[in-house]
């Protein structure tokens, strides 16, 4: 059970950070590691990623997450620019 909840809050967490900074249009937030809160997957879209690299659109979302990714195994992080929404 405490597995659960840990994934639970670091699911909330991943989710409620990436809203209140990047604003998004689109978001979804994945527990991917089976069930246990060890690994996400994150598809953001965002004007925060208007003109930027992919590999710097990536780079400020785990900086942004930094604190939260820290006690998680690992990260999928998927950016949507603005003229690439669909």
């Amino acid at each position: 059970m405490l597995t659960l909840r840990r994934g639970l809050a670091a699911s909330r967490a991943l989710r409620r950070n990436c809203t209140d900074k990047f604003l998004p249009t689109e978001l979804a937030v994945q527990d991917i590691s089976g069930g246990c809160g060890d690994f996400y997957a994150i598809k953001i879209a965002s004007e925060a990623f208007k003109g930027l690299s992919t590999l710097n659109q990536h780079r400020l979302v785990t900086r942004v997450l930094k604190q939260e990714i820290e006690g998680i195994h690992g990260l999928q992080v998927k950016t949507i620019p603005p003229s690439s929404e669909s």
